[in-house]
């Protein structure tokens, strides 16, 4: 049997590296972006010259061969499942008896005047890199639309230049969409302290020529003209499905797939970000753009596709990112805003640059999320709580246990100050 990938990501990879580990089938993995398997959230690292490009390459280049993997170079622009077989875009024709669809995710694009002028792109490829290796040859100054983590990172590329960073925020505070208020606003400060421009309750209303055909500035809804030679769009992402349009598969924002990452059409997969599931499971999304989801979809699509059916089952929520050198994690559900059965109890450190929200049910006390900023707990201990539904007063008096930080040598409360209760908990938890 011969099982084609589009795509060689994390979740394409994984799926491949698992089927070869379970069976002899022929595997063969496309891309178009680069000849081999990079980490994407380490493509701020080779522009900051920490990291070599070939040092984003987590395998050596000789194991595809050994491992039977074939690689293909080149984009795919048709799917014809009825005849089982891809058009690349130089006109191969490629047949398949099984295929996964990995073709990850695309920026989104704001519809405003000036997007295409030289100058304005997103963070996501190896080519998005590249082209902000070159642009920023001579750069004083870039606006970045977007307060989410890829705006961060770009942010914080810049600054490692020396080029001056203003970061168009739609919300009233940093991430507010996703982060409660307290969080949002530690965040903001900290990146205010690093440098960055922050301007809130903001929007890209359009993007200036320079005269030449490229970015020169930008104007926002505040009517302000801001002068620059680079717009970095990180507003989000989207699922890359381009390609199969007129493919009889079904998609809505995504590839839509059941429980075991099947499309509407039987011997065709989708994972990873470009999937969409049609039935999440309570608390999760029905696409979730994430790098260990991506791999989790990759490793149960391979035992499926070898004969042992697997669900695939992403467990509890669980998200990390760095802002600039303050580290953040997220366990569970924690709502930016608590309402209805969410109750918390905030703590945050003097300093203002780390903090802990337990998230709990108001009645039953039973803890429903973690949010962490500058503080690392350990994912198992976080993990566990919230599986077993322990109430938040057996949490508060076990959370030293859950400390990762080796320089607070296991008083994880000692350096925050005190509890504070939100959403109307009694003073005395």
């Amino acid at each position: 049997m011969h099982i084609v990938i589009i795509g060689n990501g994390i979740s394409g990879v994984t799926a491949a590296r698992f089927i070869r580990k379970l069976s002899g089938y022929r595997v063969t993995l496309i891309s178009g972006e680069t000849d081999y398997f990079f980490s994407r959230t380490a493509l701020m690292y080779v522009y900051m010259g920490d990291m070599r490009f070939i040092d984003t390459e987590p395998y050596p280049r000789g194991f595809w061969k050994e491992n039977r993997i074939e690689l293909l170079r080149g984009w795919v622009m048709k799917v014809d499942p009825v005849n089982r077989t891809l058009t690349m875009k130089d006109g191969r024709q490629v047949g398949y008896d099984k295929l996964v669809i990995a073709t990850g995710s695309v920026p989104k694009w704001p519809e405003v005047p000036g997007v295409g002028l030289e100058g304005v792109q997103g963070l996501y490829s190896a080519q998005d890199l590249a082209g902000m290796e070159r642009l920023s040859k001579g750069l004083k100054c870039a606006v970045i639309v977007g307060g989410g983590l890829i705006g961060v990172e770009m942010a914080e590329m810049f600054s490692s230049r020396g080029i001056a960073v203003t970061i168009l925020v739609r919300e009233p505070g940093y991430w507010g969409n996703v982060l409660p208020a307290s969080e949002s606003a530690l965040v903001g400060r900290h990146l205010k302290e690093q440098g960055i421009d922050l301007r809130f309750s903001t929007e890209l209303v359009r993007i200036e020529d320079d005269g030449s055909g490229r970015a020169g500035g930008v104007v926002t809804s505040q009517g302000e003209y801001i002068g620059c030679g680079f717009v970095g769009l990180t507003i989000g992402v989207r699922p890359n499905i381009g390609l199969l349009e007129g493919s009889g598969i079904e998609c809505q924002q995504g590839v839509l797939v059941n429980a075991h990452l099947e499309t509407n059409i039987p011997g065709i997969y989708a994972v990873g970000d470009c999937a969409e599931l049609r039935g999440p499971k309570q608390g999760r999304q029905a696409i979730e753009a994430m790098w260990y989801t991506g791999r989790m979809m990759g490793e149960s699509l391979a035992y499926t596709l070898c004969g042992v059916p697997t669900v695939y089952d992403p467990g509890i929520w669980f998200n990390s990112a760095k802002f600039f050198d303050i580290e953040y994690q997220v366990y569970g559900e924690v709502p930016n805003v608590l309402s209805g059965r969410y109750a918390s109890l905030y703590r945050q450190s003097a300093d203002g640059k780390k903090s802990i929200r337990l998230v709990f049910d108001r009645d039953t006390h039973a803890l429903l999320g973690i949010n962490l900023l500058g503080v690392r707990f350990r994912q198992a201990v976080c993990e566990k709580w919230i599986r077993e539904k322990c109430v938040v007063e057996q949490v508060m008096a076990e959370i030293d246990g859950a400390g990762f930080d080796p320089e607070f040598s296991g008083r994880v409360l000692d350096f925050l100050g005190e509890w504070v209760p939100q959403v109307g908990i009694s003073d005395n938890l």
